[in-house]
């Protein structure tokens, strides 16, 4: 079931989080937040754009969100969005149907434009695969931008990678950007999603 994420996830959010800040390049944070600090960002999220997480059987195992990519007035129709699933439970499709929710839910806000900020590295390295980036491909994004050894954890540098995906066409004049609270009922109601 894929759902809108609730303060009381904080504790599980923050867990899936933490050990991708502990262990791999894919975050850039060196400390883990807390379970306080990430109920206060879920709360933030929801103020304007959708946060959702994939639940099976009581049990959290990823989620997905979005945000003003940048908090310019010119810029309300594009978001940047995050991913983060389970590490034991990859590869089995969650994030795709976590990714699929939320486009949906973006479309409903008349959000053009989705950009992903994903590290990457040139080499083999212990710390950071592929995956992200061919994940992101998978799902229809393209690279449109390369940051260069910007990231330093674990004593090596990394890259980002700006992946884009436009889910609808430019229009010359498009509707006003609907903030999430205004469509969250329409998205539970149409995608039974609670």
């Amino acid at each position: 079931m894929i759902r809108i994420a609730r303060e009381t996830d904080s504790s599980a959010l923050a867990e899936i989080y933490g050990w991708y800040v502990e262990n791999t390049a894919v975050s850039f944070e060196y400390d883990a937040p807390t379970a306080e600090e990430f109920a206060e960002r879920i709360t933030q999220t929801l103020t304007t754009h959708p946060y959702l997480v994939y639940e099976k059987d009581g049990i959290l195992l990823g989620y997905a969100y979005a945000h003003p990519l940048i908090r310019r007035k010119a810029c309300d129709w594009a978001v940047e969005v995050s991913i983060y699933i389970r590490r034991d439970v990859r590869g089995r499709s969650i994030g795709r149907a976590l990714y699929e929710a939320l486009e949906k839910a973006l479309l409903l806000q008349n959000i053009c434009t989705l950009e992903a900020c994903v590290a990457s590295v040139d080499r083999e390295d212990p710390y950071l695969t592929k995956d992200s980036v061919l994940f992101h491909k998978q799902m229809g994004y393209t690279q449109v931008g390369k940051m260069s050894d910007c990231g330093y954890k674990f004593g090596r540098w990394y890259h980002l990678l700006w992946m884009e995906k436009h889910i609808v066409p430019r229009e010359e004049k498009t509707e006003e950007m609907l903030p999430f609270p205004q469509v969250r009922k329409t998205f539970s109601e149409q995608y039974e999603i609670l």
